[in-house]
């Protein structure tokens, strides 16, 4: 592991002064591999399926497990989405000039090398090689072992494209063992040659990389995510924006998992809103007002307000106007991502203003929470601490920033 982290490094530097045609050419390059090597990934990744079932996983996790063509197809797409965003390395995003004549430029530059350890989704593969070459930074990549064989026929898959554009193979790096030790020693910082991790993955992987790691990370523990119906939201728009908030995908962090409805509308929003959840499929848990409204409510219990449930239930609650949901979002959010639907600019405004998450929307699903939505092409994760990158991880939030100062012989007084 250590040898993998002086390799990254020495890569490092190497795309940290590569050509954007050159990374261009070995994204190209790569999802070009990717499709060459379908049938090998395919049969790398019935062996993962097939030792996965043996072993019992649920039916959600063998989803995220499974490659198809068309998604082998999807994930060089994404590579190749990758490729024609602009490189963000390099440019200047600032410039101004000093009373003394010297000019201060602000510039984008890589982070250097960067860990990425993941869970069951080997897709994940390609998109986090992709990103952290497009933003010039080598990655050490450690898949979940249930999915080792998969990622390993992508990573080597990637490594080609690398090779053609005559860019350094330890860019990209596959830590192909399945002992958890890979992990702690990455969280280490592997002698500092690890500059940053992001973890994507559940919440146990999160938990323990965010307690343990010694180096920055990009990560989320919860999606606790709500979605607000104030009281001039227009009925229809907020059961299209609640519904898809919620159903249009239960397991993705981006999904809904509370409903706050504004007291002055509830006689006339609440009932229409939790009658279509719930024919939907969705379980309700509400408070006594959302009760009252179905008899097909459960009582929600205290913690419904802290969980991320993953799955087709979603927590409502009546709330007293706009302040009232914003101090429910700051007592029980997870800073991740939360809507109002609301025809009141000024409403729309302060929950904007004042709703202290990575994502706010105004008149939309929760369900954008994703770079590929961002126009970023793809996405390492989503952030939501305060340092740095917040939101979608993509090509431009896996750079840092350096000053560059033009001068024609100036000395300090």
């Amino acid at each position: 592991m250590r040898e993998m982290g002086r390799r990254a490094r020495a890569a490092s530097r190497v795309l940290a002064l590569a050509a954007p045609e050159a990374k261009t050419q070995a994204l190209n390059a790569a999802a070009a591999a990717i499709r060459a090597a379908a049938g090998e990934i395919l049969a790398a990744n019935a062996e993962d399926v097939a030792k996965a079932k043996a072993d019992g996983m649920a039916g959600s996790f063998l989803d995220r497990l499974t490659l198809t063509p068309a998604r082998i197809e999807a994930m060089a797409e994404g590579v190749e989405q990758v490729a024609l965003l602009p490189d963000p390395v390099g440019k200047v995003t600032e410039r101004w000039t000093r009373p003394n004549g010297m000019i201060i430029e602000r510039v984008r530059t890589p982070l250097g090398v960067i860990g990425v350890i993941y869970e069951s989704r080997p897709n994940v593969t390609a998109d986090a090689a992709a990103l952290c070459l497009r933003a010039g930074n080598a990655v050490i990549l450690r898949g979940g072992s249930d999915s080792l064989r998969s990622s390993s026929a992508i990573h080597r898959a990637f490594a080609a494209g690398l090779k053609a554009a005559d860019l350094p193979e330890d860019a990209v790096q596959f830590v192909s063992v399945a002992d958890r030790a890979a992990v702690g020693l990455m969280l280490s910082g592997l002698d500092g040659t690890v500059d940053v991790i992001v973890p994507r993955g559940g919440k146990s992987l999160v938990a323990r990389v965010r307690s343990d790691a010694r180096v920055p990370v990009f990560a989320h523990l919860d999606g606790i995510n709500h979605v607000y119906v104030d009281r001039a939201a227009d009925l229809d728009m907020a059961k299209r924006v609640v519904l898809n908030a919620k159903m249009r995908r239960t397991g993705v962090c981006g999904a809904a998992e509370t409903l706050l409805v504004d007291k002055a509308v509830a006689p006339s929003h609440l009932k229409p809103l939790v009658e279509m959840l719930i024919d939907a499929g969705c379980e309700v848990r509400g408070d006594a007002a959302v009760q009252a409204a179905d008899p097909r409510v459960k009582p929600a219990a205290d913690a419904d307000w802290d969980t991320e449930y993953l799955d087709a239930i979603i927590a409502a609650k009546v709330v007293d106007g706009v302040a009232d949901a914003i101090s429910h979002i700051e007592a029980h959010g997870s800073h991740h991502t939360d809507s109002i639907v609301t025809r009141d600019e000024a409403a729309a405004d302060r929950f904007l203003a004042e709703v202290d998450s990575a994502i706010v929307l105004h008149n939309a699903s929760t369900q954008f929470a994703d770079g590929g939505e961002f126009g970023f092409g793809a996405e390492i994760g989503i952030a939501t601490g305060r340092m740095h990158a917040r939101g979608p991880v993509g090509a431009e939030q896996l750079t840092s920033f350096k000053y560059r100062i033009h001068g024609s012989g100036q000395t300090r007084p």
